[in-house]
């Protein structure tokens, strides 16, 4: 396939993947709730939970936080204790509606953007992404990690927490599938969507980063997540 057809398949089917986070914001932290269809295994995903939590702490967050992907907040509000100020940017302004009303603050300041698209217009001392990575395109793996360095202000920070491939982390009437990059998702109301879900696991994925010019420190925790903390190897 020409490269410029499959980055118009890629950009499309990206379009989807927003379209899907926009119409599912009113329900997703029951995913991270274990609430209604998700409420499986509750106690090993609250022990991985308080795992990641733990590197975060010991990571401490500093200055001027960008939070990429912000969601509805569950880290957002982790951030808001570290930060000096908090900028968090989503493509979906649902999301972005739930994430305000969670955090209330003023020092939370938020941003619209496609992170496909978007260009940053200062550079934080820390970036944070949750559930982020595994939905980027492999295509677009390496472009995105050049956003996140121009995101970096000199000495600046990253870390990031995303899923491993686990069964119980879906819906009990879902099928999980992970071999590909695009899964389907579907919706409460039926509807159904095409998704990029890519899993990495910690040894592969920080040998990636490497060949970028990064340097990080790549873990996961017993079932459900993987997380990593690093820097630009300079």
């Amino acid at each position: 396939m020409a490269g410029n057809e499959r980055d118009k398949e890629t950009t499309a089917a990206l379009r989807e993947q927003l379209d899907y986070y926009r119409a599912r914001a009113p329900d997703i932290d029951e995913w991270w709730l274990r609430d209604g269809l998700y409420e499986r295994d509750r106690a090993s995903w609250l022990a991985d939970v308080a795992t990641v939590v733990d590197a975060l702490e010991r990571f401490r967050p500093r200055g001027r936080v960008l939070e990429l992907a912000g969601g509805t907040g569950r880290w957002s509000e982790r951030l808001l204790g570290y930060a000096d100020e908090l900028t968090v940017v989503d493509g979906a302004p649902e999301m972005l509606a739930l994430n305000a009303a969670r955090l209330q603050s003023a020092r939370v300041r938020y941003v619209q953007a496609d992170l496909f698209d978007w260009e940053p217009a200062e550079r934080a001392d820390t970036v944070f992404f949750s559930f982020w990575l595994s939905h980027v395109p492999p295509e677009r793996f390496a472009a995105f990690w050049r956003l996140v360095d121009e995101c970096l202000a000199p000495g600046g920070r990253v870390f990031f927490v995303d899923s491993r491939p686990e069964e119980t982390t879906t819906a009990v009437d879902d099928t999980p599938q992970h071999g590909a990059p695009l899964v389907e998702r579907r919706l409460k109301d039926g509807r159904r969507f095409q998704v990029y879900k890519i899993f990495y696991e910690a040894p592969a994925l920080a040998e990636q980063l490497r060949a970028l010019g990064w340097r990080f420190d790549v873990r996961e925790t017993s079932r459900y997540f993987i997380h990593g903390a690093g820097e630009r190897d300079r």
